[in-house]
């Protein structure tokens, strides 16, 4: 890679600024000054702006984190504070949420720089499977199973919902598995049945399930059986 390229990445600025900043001498490469932004670097190599040596980030990332309430899945966000805060990684800014929660929903969040596996997750036709635990305001009642099976109308919608699996955990605390991802789903399926969700918490996306292990905030890399979970086609 060249080095203004990476420099840019590294540093987010532009190139021309990278230039200004490769010209004051403010770049060493294994410790040598180097002024030209075209010099080809490899990940060997050690790359340094004012002293502070930058990392190498090679190939595509895969992150699991345990999404608190009170943070939004984007990037950026002008008003709430964003689930980056957690990822403490390298070029972490990069880095995308492969099917976002609302701020107020909890749970398992799937972090990616590889925009062909996170589209495998998010995308309709592939109709990945998502669990949530669902807490009500209300008891359920005896036919909800039975309708969000045979799909229900959501209101402002053309068609109903895909055949949803209900598990009844106790009378105001279910699991809910669905295979899409309209606006704020669960939440629309349980108003068409006359209840309220007070708390959502997502489970599981296709294959890969929460780590227990993880506390709120916390995050951890995919095992590549996880990763592969989502690549590879059933």
């Amino acid at each position: 890679m060249r080095l203004d390229k990476f420099l840019s990445q590294q540093l987010g600025i532009s190139r021309s600024l990278v230039t200004r900043e490769l010209r004051a001498g403010k770049v060493t490469v294994d410790d040598e000054i180097v002024k030209s932004g075209a010099l080809q670097i490899s990940p060997e190599q050690s790359v340094a702006y004012e002293g502070s040596v930058l990392v190498h980030v090679t190939g595509p990332r895969y992150f699991m984190l345990h999404k608190p309430e009170g943070y939004v899945c984007s990037t950026d966000d002008p008003t709430h504070p964003t689930i980056l805060y957690f990822i403490d990684e390298p070029l972490a800014d990069k880095l995308h949420s492969a099917g976002r929660l609302d701020i107020d929903t909890t749970g398992l969040v799937l972090l990616t720089d590889d925009g062909q596996w996170s589209h495998r997750i998010t995308s309709p036709k592939h109709h990945c499977e998502k669990t949530y635990r669902v807490e009500l305001e209300h008891d359920i009642a005896d036919d909800v199973a039975q309708r969000f099976a045979e799909g229900v109308m959501l209101n402002g919608e053309k068609y109903p919902t895909k055949p949803a699996q209900l598990e009844i955990i106790t009378p105001k605390e279910v699991l809910l598995t669905i295979s899409e991802g309209r606006y704020h789903q669960v939440k629309r399926m349980f108003a068409a049945v006359g209840n309220h969700v007070c708390g959502l918490h997502r489970e599981r996306i296709g294959d890969i399930w929460l780590d227990a292990e993880l506390a709120p905030g916390e995050y951890r890399v995919l095992t590549e059986d996880e990763i592969n979970s989502v690549t590879v086609p059933r």
